[in-house]
């Protein structure tokens, strides 16, 4: 197969690795998929790092990475591997090492496994772009071959694994020059030290491609995936989005990177990234887990004869524009009312509207939902000219008002439609060749496609394979209902799985999360807008790349990025990278605006994209200079009230 990255685009299928054994516990071949972190403490407080173990064991963790920055924190991990082994703990330790190969040759005698990263380990970045010919190529090749080489050799005598983690920022400068900042280039970057590995006979290995951006991060592993076939290898995957940042961004934002590529069969151990106490990412990475429980593939999905989708670059759907869905419009949010038992203007206060009675006018934020269906409800008062209703087929017919939803019966059958737009509810067994042929004269269809399956993403992906080989333009909301069993951790986990993954590839047009009560209304609508802003999809507010801590960090992360967002969360758009180190610093914030990294004790060095702007600001004069430094360059925008937008309703 011309794209293959996984054994099925159909079914749920684990793409088999090999195993490799990290100390007592093995990852790949037909080991269950392992939940690992990171500490964030000193690496030199040998009882403050034991006792954030313990806490990470205690939560479910089963692999702990430990950062590694010289050789006195190499030699200290003995320490640590001891006490934790003296207070009964006997786990699998891995040094985190960037830049430093000494330190990571010793690490290699001491713990299980150690994590290099290709872009650090043998390059120092500098931002240049430099023109080689493929003897300088080769050149460079060779002495990254001569850097890395007595690692390897120390790691086959010792029987340690390394984990080759890309991450998309910190690419190197030969690697940009050829490749460019992109999904090919992270894996190239890594193929050259797994070509080493391979040459010299060393397979104790285990490979990531990280990047903040979900997109990115999943193309990433397909490009690998599809890379290492062709080679004819096997070696297992870690999963992770780096820098995800906290609360329910990054939950989000993890579950729709790993996630999505686990639904594909995709990964042997899983690490989720928040700048929140490690102890925090377990539960988390347990419900990404469990979204996959009892996969037993029981719900059908027709073969795929033809595929038009390409997985690994993003292009849009393109759809025709029907009012605000569809075209090059963003995607819009639904909110299900069609449960509620009494609505009234309150209602919709939680849901992004605002009412003033002083105005007698409606105000909106920019996280206020488009559509809201009603299903047989009613509304008796006016409401804000944005928003748009949408009644159940019967109830319209009767009233003429708002907008139709129709099942599909009920389409193909109807005498009377409407004339400016009928959403039309679909499953894939819906979608015959009398009813494409009907959509295809229709400019005023559009569909909200729904499953039961519990491999919801494989079949709703389905649905929009058979569109594009059909070259069927109708623009499509992307829907699925929830039990009011799931809780509200689970739901947010596996409403972004099985519809960010499908945003991520430029498939839908609009998003609409149910749930079987009409409770949680202002959280399913906080989601949907969390989803389309991780697939940057729909722009909603500032983004924070903010890395999870660790060992290195100079400042309190957590404290930080509050402080840093309360000055500037208004300031829809923007992405600012928040960095503990340099090591996490210009590089790892990859595509962030402006930057807020740790370069001493103290001190904050800011950029803007990837250049210096001011190094070595004392850290209480920071945010009042980052402030500056976005009013510098326009980004700038005042607090006020809430923008009033006014436009026809539908």
């Amino acid at each position: 197969m011309l794209n293959q990255y996984c054994n099925s685009l159909i079914k749920y299928s684990r793409w088999k690795t090999r195993e490799v054994l990290i100390g007592n516990v093995g990852i790949g071949g037909k080991n269950p998929i392992r939940i690992q972190s990171m500490t964030t403490t000193n690496t030199m407080d040998t009882e403050a790092t034991v006792q954030e173990c313990i806490r990470m064991l205690k939560a479910g963790c089963e692999l702990i990475r430990i950062t590694t920055p010289s050789k006195k924190e190499a030699e200290n991990l003995r320490s640590i591997k001891n006490l934790l082994l003296k207070k009964g703990y006997d786990v699998p330790l891995i040094a985190d090492v960037h830049y430093t190969p000494n330190a990571a040759e010793l690490a290699a005698k001491i713990v299980e496994k150690v994590r290099v990263n290709p872009g650090n380990y043998a390059d120092k970045k500098k931002f240049q772009k430099i023109e080689y010919t493929e003897i300088d190529y080769n050149k460079e090749l060779e002495r990254i071959k001569i850097k890395f080489l007595p690692l390897v050799k120390i790691c086959k005598e010792y029987n340690t694994v390394i984990r080759i983690g890309t991450n998309h920022g910190s690419l190197s400068d030969r690697i940009l020059s050829r490749y460019g900042d992109t999904p090919e280039g992270m894996v190239e970057s890594a193929m050259e030290f797994v070509r080493i590995c391979n040459n010299e006979n060393h397979h104790e290995l285990v490979l990531s491609m990280k990047s903040s951006n979900p997109k990115v991060m999943i193309q990433a592993y397909r490009l690998l995936v599809h890379q290492m076939i062709k080679e004819g290898m096997n070696y297992p995957l870690h999963l992770g989005v780096t820098e995800a940042g906290d609360g329910i961004d990054g939950r989000i934002k993890s579950a729709i990177g790993i996630g999505s590529l686990l639904e594909d069969g995709l990964g042997d151990t899983i690490r989720v990234s928040l700048t929140e106490p490690p102890e925090n990412e377990i539960p988390v990475a347990r419900n990404i887990l469990n979204h996959l429980k009892n996969r037993n593939n029981k719900h059908k999905i027709s073969s795929i004869k033809k595929c038009n989708l390409n997985p690994f670059t993003y292009k849009k759907r393109l759809t025709h524009s029907i009012y605000n869905i569809g075209g090059n419009n963003f995607p819009i949010v639904l909110v299900d009312f069609s449960l509620k038992k009494k609505i009234t203007p309150a209602s919709f206060f939680s849901l992004g509207y605002k009412y003033s009675v002083s105005l007698d006018k409606w105000k909106i934020t920019d996280q206020a939902c488009d559509y809201i269906f009603l299903g047989d409800n009613h509304i008796d008062f006016e409401i804000p000219g944005t928003l748009s209703l949408i009644y159940n087929y019967n109830k319209w017919k009767k009233t003429q008002k708002g907008n139709p939803f129709l099942k599909m019966k009920e389409y193909m059958s109807a005498s009377k439609l409407s004339s400016k737009i009928n959403f039309i509810h679909t499953f894939f067994s819906d979608l015959n060749q009398s009813c494409i042929s009907k959509l295809k004269k229709d400019k005023t269809a559009v569909l909200i496609i729904d499953t039961y399956n519990d491999n919801a993403l494989a079949e709703q992906r389905r649905i929009f394979i058979k569109l594009l080989n059909h070259n069927l333009k109708t623009p499509v909301i992307i829907s699925k209902r929830f039990s009011k069993k799931f809780s509200k951790d689970q739901l947010q986990i596996s409403s972004s799985i099985d519809m960010g993954g499908l945003f991520c590839d430029g498939l839908g047009d609009g998003i609409f999360i149910c749930r079987e009560s009409n409770d949680q209304i202002t959280f399913l609508n906080k989601i949907s807008f969390g989803i389309l802003q991780a697939t940057r999809t729909r722009i909603s507010k500032t983004e924070y790349i903010s890395c999870p801590s660790c060992g290195r960090t100079l400042f309190d992360l957590q404290e930080t990025t509050e402080k840093i967002r309360s000055a500037t969360s208004h300031l829809k758009g923007l992405k600012i990278g928040i960095m503990g180190c340099i090591v996490n610093g210009p590089g790892e914030m990859a595509d962030a605006d402006y930057g807020y990294v740790g370069s001493g004790i103290g001190k904050i060095t800011l950029y803007k994209g990837q250049s210096v702007i001011k190094r070595n600001i004392p850290t209480v004069n920071a945010l009042s200079e980052l402030i500056n430094l976005i009013k510098e360059h326009g980004d700038w925008k005042p607090r006020g009230p809430d923008l009033e937008i006014l436009h026809q309703s539908i």
